[in-house]
């Protein structure tokens, strides 16, 4: 008896876990592949060597603006997400679109935060361009360093301390 109820309780766990899996993910045709990682998070390969870390319970969406059957961008709205992106020459910037700000990039290793009325960017390698959604003056981060971006006040860049670096890594399984 006790080996029934412990394949239905694996039966069960299974069930939301597939259930939480269906939940997080996009909608449209990506091109991208998913599987699970670390921690509950997901990792998204994408075409064009895009990989995406979605923290488990993030919300956000994949976006092909230019329609040519690649993600250029990622409406995220809550929890976080850590994206590379490879160096590419010219073209538009890759941009991960919060409701708060903006990062934009051409090709380098960042995370992205959402929680309550804050975004929070972090560079891991490259250079990561950030403003407002409503516009207004950006900065420019590069490797170690990060961002909070509220509805007021000034962006200030910060060489973020390991501690808050091991946090949100830990997070997305890192």
């Amino acid at each position: 008896m006790r080996g029934f109820a412990r394949a239905g309780f694996f039966a069960l766990a299974w069930s939301f876990l597939l259930i939480e899996y269906a939940a997080a993910q996009p909608a449209a045709n990506t091109g991208c592949t998913v599987s699970p990682s670390a921690v509950g998070a997901q990792t998204w390969r994408c075409d064009g060597g895009i990989t995406i870390v979605a923290e488990s319970g993030a919300r956000f969406e994949l976006k092909d603006a230019n329609r040519d059957g690649h993600i250029d961008s990622i409406e995220l709205s809550s929890k976080a997400l850590l994206v590379e992106v490879p160096r590419k020459p010219g073209g538009n910037p890759f941009k991960v679109l919060t409701p708060q700000a903006i990062a934009a990039v051409r090709g380098t290793r960042w995370a992205v935060d959402v929680a309550e009325a804050k975004t929070a960017v972090f560079v891991a390698d490259g250079r990561v361009g950030v403003s407002r959604r409503a516009r207004g003056r950006g900065v420019v981060l590069g490797p170690g360093e990060g961002v909070d971006v509220e509805a007021t006040g000034p962006l200030t860049v910060k060489t973020w301390g390991q501690p808050r670096v091991d946090a949100l890594m830990a997070r997305l399984g890192q």
